[in-house]
């Protein structure tokens, strides 16, 4: 599957947040832990980066599932 970034993820959440990768936000919707539908046709995938200490980041995508909007380390997330 071919994934694509949206113009906000390029351009604000790498720019809040450079030491993330586009490569971990693949890795997460491709084996997460966990998987929502959220508001506005978008859907939430969580999973677990080591290379960030074994915290969770929760990786936003549009409806598609393959464009990846939005990206952060999730401190509140409960399995």
């Amino acid at each position: 599957m071919k994934y694509r970034f949206t113009a906000y993820f390029e351009k604000e959440v790498l720019r809040k947040r450079p030491y993330l990768k586009r490569e971990w936000c693949i890795r997460i919707i491709q084996k997460p832990i966990r998987v929502e539908r959220q508001e506005g046709n978008r859907y939430r995938f969580w999973g677990i980066v080591e290379e960030l200490e074994g915290r969770v980041l929760r990786v936003v995508t549009l409806e598609d599932k393959s464009t990846i909007h939005n990206a952060f380390p999730d401190r509140r997330f409960r399995p």
